[in-house]
């Protein structure tokens, strides 16, 4: 390496600005290739990477009255419930390369994916079902020698698609925010801020802050508002005293999925039905025979809660009473917790299947040979699935050819598409006849605006 060379890399805003043409030589044939050209450089940043949750999915957290390893690895939804024998598929947004069963090399330096985070091409694309490996049609040595710092389409890749399409899973992360307008957000606005999702998300050392509360409900990365804005953001000194007890989120984004409908139900009970095909006015399905039946929703205000920047989560093999709602992640907190504030969500309802005899929400295989969509036999998706999932296996438990369907919730919250403070909430959307707020749900006696007693106080 030339003396230019290492002076150029020595610091970490050059990255960027070097020529990666003088370093970087192909062809190459697989991703692990440019990988290993980049570590010859880039050890260090390949440490770093491997330490965070973008490459174990997991992250060590607290739950209440449990610590637990838990992450995209392990963790249960209610869209296509678990990664577990269906690797392949869901790895296609890790940020790795062959992740196809529980074998993975979590220690193989060369199997970490540098391009997917720094392209600048645009062209860099990953196999739907290739385990993280990159499409044929990709030219891997071009889009080596252009990496430079991410964008928001970089981290879209995978964010703006979770659960396998546009805008399916967060509800405020779709392909619209890669060049939103003000209306859409006003911090990511391409002719205003024009922030990047690293300008809140700060990184070190590749630690990224910020935690998705489905996958990582006791994450203690947080960010927030209050990083850039003060605790009394307001010229009206009534609205600063609502900060104490309301999210700034809550007022500042009155509906999320603006531009692109999001999933808000998907009911896996039907599927397997012999009906034919149906799909709602945004062009989306509303039924297919492989998986079930499903609710969009475009313009969504969102349901509000007491969040205290702690959550609880269902791990796998945790008992579930059937005969309720089992809430796959939720938000704690209540009025009378002095640190909790009422904060939006996206809730998304399910149906999915469980074990009827051990009471455990099932982790099917869906994906590839014998799976759910390639049999059409939830016994058979059962078993295979379970047989694959580490902690399943762990815990000595499998399927025990018995199951049905329960109603399953899980809460996202919602933090982004910002709208300009001139679209924010009104005082009358919450106050006197407005509807946007339960407030008895939340745990007053009425509005407190008109009831005095109304105040935050400790719940009976």
């Amino acid at each position: 390496m030339t003396l230019f060379m290492v002076l150029a890399l020595s610091s970490p805003l050059a990255y960027a600005k070097f020529d990666h043409k003088e370093a970087i030589t192909g062809p190459f044939t697989q991703g692990s290739d440019v990988t290993s050209q980049c570590i010859e450089c880039h050890e260090d940043h390949a440490k770093e990477f491997m330490k965070s949750s973008h490459w174990t999915w997991e992250l060590k957290q607290e739950l209440p009255g449990r610590t637990v390893m838990r992450g995209k690895k392990n963790s249960i939804n209610n869209f296509c419930v678990s990664i577990s024998g269906n690797e392949p598929r869901c790895t296609s947004c890790h940020a790795g390369y062959g992740w196809k069963d529980n074998s993975f090399d979590f220690s193989d330096m060369t199997k970490v994916d540098c391009l997917v985070c720094h392209d600048t091409t645009g062209t860099y694309v990953k196999e739907p079902a290739g385990a993280g490996e990159p499409m044929a049609k990709v030219d891997l040595t071009r889009v080596a020698q252009n990496v430079g710092q991410p964008v928001r389409d970089n981290c879209g890749t995978c964010h703006f698609y979770g659960g396998g399409g546009d805008a399916v899973k967060h509800g405020d992360l779709d392909s619209s925010m890669s060049y939103p307008d003000k209306a859409t957000d006003v911090h990511m606005d391409t002719d205003g801020n024009d922030f990047q999702c690293q300008t809140c998300h700060t990184t070190e050392s590749h630690q990224i802050t910020g935690n998705a509360m489905g996958v990582s409900p006791g994450g203690e990365t947080p960010i927030g508002c209050e990083n850039c804005h003060d605790s009394a953001p307001h010229q009206n000194k009534k609205l600063n005293t609502h900060t104490a007890a309301v999210a700034c989120q809550t007022c500042h984004i009155p509906f999320f999925a603006k531009n692109e409908p999001t999933k808000m139900r998907w009911d896996w009970s039907t599927a397997g039905d012999k009906l034919p095909e149906t799909k709602d006015e945004y062009g989306k399905s509303t039924f297919m025979n492989k998986k079930g039946t499903f609710v969009w929703q475009k313009n969504v205000p969102p349901q509000y809660a007491w969040f205290n920047g702690n959550a609880d989560a269902y791990m796998a093999g945790d008992k579930i009473d059937p005969k309720g709602v089992v809430k796959l992640t939720y938000p704690l907190g209540n009025i009378g917790d002095a640190k909790a504030k009422i904060y939006p969500f996206k809730v998304h309802t399910g149906k999915q299947i469980y074990d009827t005899k051990h009471n455990i929400i099932i982790t099917p295989k869906t994906y590839g040979e014998g799976g759910y969509w390639d049999k059409y036999d939830w016994d058979l998706a059962a078993d295979l699935g379970m047989k694959a999932n580490a902690t399943m296996i762990e815990k000595g438990l499998s399927y025990s050819g018995q199951h049905d369907f329960v109603e399953t919730e899980m809460w996202w919250r919602i933090n982004h598409m910002v709208s300009p403070k001139d679209q924010a909430l009104q005082c009358s959307d919450c106050h006197n006849k407005g509807q946007r707020l339960d407030w008895k749900a939340l745990g007053y006696d009425g509005d407190p605006m008109k009831n005095k007693q109304g105040k935050r106080h400790t719940v009976k």
